[in-house]
C-alpha cells in the first residue's frame, strides 16, 4: 500500500520532513475520526453487522482522512513544542 492522494510529499512538507512525526500525527487523528464515527455507529441501528464501520459510513478508511486533512491543513502540530518535548529546545516560559 502506498500513499497517492494526497502526495506523500506534499504530507511531508506539512510536518517539516519527519516521516515519524507524519505517521504519528496521521495515526492519532484517524484513532479520533474511527472513534468519532463509532460513537455515531452506536446510535444508527441500519449498520449493526458491518466489520469495518469506518469505511461503511464515510466510504474512505480514517488514515486517508487524516492524511487528507493533515495536507489541507486542519491540523497541524505545535513545533515549538515538539521540539520542547525532544529536548531540542526549552518550552516557552519554562526559562
Amino acid at each position: 500500500m502506498s500513499v497517492i492522494k494526497p502526495p506523500i510529499d506534499d504530507l511531508l512538507e506539512k510536518t517539516d520532513n519527519n516521516r515519524f512525526l507524519l505517521a504519528a500525527l496521521s495515526s492519532k487523528r484517524a484513532c479520533d475520526i474511527n472513534n468519532m464515527l463509532r460513537g455515531q455507529h452506536s446510535r444508527v441501528l441500519q449498520v449493526q453487522e458491518i466489520d469495518d464501520i469506518t469505511i461503511a459510513l464515510s466510504g474512505k478508511d480514517t488514515i486517508s482522512m487524516a492524511m487528507e486533512e493533515l495536507v489541507d491543513g486542519d491540523i497541524s502540530y505545535d513545533h515549538d513544542s515538539y521540539e520542547a518535548a525532544l529536548g531540542h529546545t526549552k518550552a516557552v516560559g519554562t526559562e
